[in-house]
């Protein structure tokens, strides 16, 4: 949630109530808008049909007059893209919602072709999970990207905009960067510190490296947030004892049981995927001898049970899903299913469980999409926990882990910076292209004229050795510019000085008027 408030203090709104978001003053230097269009962003803003608080309009007039008042390297900031995080999580959307929005990984490198196919969109990634649906774009255009980006959302969910929009988070550059770090230590996690989002973030990864669209820029940023994932569970204690969705899913069920004692129930999982893992891990270390698992294929649940030596497994495949399930009393559902395996019919068909569980079926359904109709718990013997009911076993979970939090944001911001020196030494390579191309002109136009003055006289030899002495000397005074440009990205104080230098090259070269292209065409 601070990373929510902090977008609504830096944006205009940390949602997309309609208002394109202010900019933060470290993504200032790089935006390609110029006062005339953010005053219409403001004249939009004010005139629009949505009321909006006061606080948001303040916002959007302080960055108008920020833009005013910023001197913009023209060169280098018109061709600087920015890094958008859009999306929705746990903390701000419902699961009715977020479940509409789910991409399952098999689908995210279409999703990947389809956002790289707007004209504004050069890079996309899609982190989907059970707790947000999240995708990180680089924008050739702020405020058009940000537009298709939620063209494509309301498309391939189906749920209009205007209904999407208030659970909507967005965030840009530096904020965006930020808010991914946090998500792969933890910190912005039902279960503070909780270990499977760092895989999930290194799976978005892996399935990008076979994506072109997964680009230099979320290839790096991606790769730092690994990075960063690691260290804060590494340096700091927020990964100690039992903290993941399933665990607090055992403990949500252990607390609704009557004897909180799970010896007392009959406990059945319907998955054998990771999330099953960890249950069936919780479930042993909760005092849990016995469970009952099912699934579609026999091999990965006969792999999961021997796992755990120590647990008795009854394995079945989904054809028996309701004679286990009218055999349960509390039912945890984790499988990769995109639709409803229970319904509310096929639950009141079934007999009532035993007094000592309080006469009621319990299921917890941890799946995103849901498994189990919500309906269920209009009947009287049967309750449906979801994700979104975690919360309240998980509140002692963040005050207890507040000290390594902040250990954790120490190390994050350590990792963005490095992230972001990275990102500022891309800046120079259009520079030095420009240098090149401009100095490249100039050699080949003062060589024809030597050529045209000194007539035929001269042999291809002799004419090749003087073309190599221009070339010659158009590099040696080149060789102290181009390495003043040039650093690894890993020292930031390294990258600022770099920065200067760039800035100050182009002002002394008039680079800002160089057109690359069609010096190299003309070449």
């Amino acid at each position: 949630m601070q990373t929510m408030q902090r977008c609504q203090g830096r944006c205009a709104t940390g949602r997309i109530g309609g208002l394109v978001p202010a900019v933060t003053p470290a993504a200032q230097r790089g935006l390609p808008q110029r006062g005339l269009q953010a005053t219409a962003v403001v004249n939009a803003v004010t005139n629009s049909t949505t009321k909006l608080p006061a606080s948001h309009l303040e916002s959007s007039k302080k960055a108008l007059e920020q833009l005013k008042q910023q001197a913009v390297n023209r060169y280098a900031g018109d061709n600087k893209s920015s890094i958008i995080a859009i999306g929705l999580t746990i903390h701000n959307a419902p699961v009715e919602l977020r479940e509409k929005l789910a991409v399952p990984e098999a689908e995210w490198p279409r999703a990947i072709e389809e956002l790289c196919q707007f004209p504004h969109i050069e890079e996309a990634a899609v982190l989907s999970t059970c707790n947000r649906m999240e995708l990180y774009v680089v924008g050739l255009s702020w405020h058009r990207g940000v537009r298709e980006v939620e063209e494509w959302l309301s498309r391939t969910s189906g749920v209009p905009l205007e209904e999407l929009r208030p659970y909507l988070f967005l965030l840009r550059d530096r904020d965006a960067t930020h808010h991914l770090m946090r998500v792969s230590g933890g910190l912005d996690s039902l279960v503070m510190g909780e270990g499977q989002i760092l895989a999930q973030v290194r799976q978005v990864y892996k399935v990008g490296q076979n994506c072109p669209g997964f680009g230099r820029h979320l290839n790096g940023l991606f790769k730092q947030a690994i990075t960063a994932g690691k260290r804060v569970r590494a340096e700091t204690s927020i990964s100690t004892g039992s903290v993941s969705v399933s665990s607090a899913a055992v403990e949500l069920a252990q607390l609704k049981l009557p004897t909180h004692n799970w010896a007392d129930a009959k406990v059945c999982i319907i998955g054998a995927g990771k999330m099953s893992t960890l249950l069936v891990k919780h479930l042993q270390s909760k005092g849990c001898k016995e469970v009952t698992v099912l699934n579609r294929s026999l091999p990965r649940a006969q792999a999961l049970a021997e796992e755990f030596p120590e647990v008795k497994f009854n394995i079945h495949l989904m054809p028996d899903l309701m004679a286990c399930v009218e055999a349960s009393d509390v039912i945890f559902a984790a499988s990769g299913s995109e639709e409803l395996l229970i319904l509310k019919d096929d639950v009141a068909k079934m007999s009532a469980p035993s007094e000592v569980v309080g006469s009621k079926r319990r299921f917890v359904d941890i799946s995103v999409p849901r498994n189990i109709a919500p309906q269920i718990n209009e009947l009287e013997h049967a309750i449906v926990y979801n994700v979104d009911d975690l919360k309240e076993v998980v509140a002692a979970n963040k005050e207890g882990r507040a000290q390594a939090a902040a250990e954790a944001e120490v190390l994050i911001r350590e990792e963005q910076r490095a992230f972001e020196a990275w990102r500022d030494s891309l800046e120079t390579v259009p520079t030095i292209k420009a240098l090149r191309s401009k100095a490249e002109a100039i050699r080949a136009a003062e060589f024809e004229k030597a050529v045209s003055r000194l007539g035929d006289g001269l042999s291809k030899k002799q004419l090749k050795a003087v073309e190599e002495l221009s070339k010659g000397i158009v590099n040696k005074l080149l060789h102290g510019p181009m390495t003043a440009l040039r650093c690894d990205g890993t020292d930031p104080d390294a990258v600022g000085q770099t920065l200067s230098n760039m800035e100050a090259l182009e002002r002394m070269f008039q680079l800002s008027q160089v057109d690359v292209t069609q010096m190299a065409g003309k070449q």
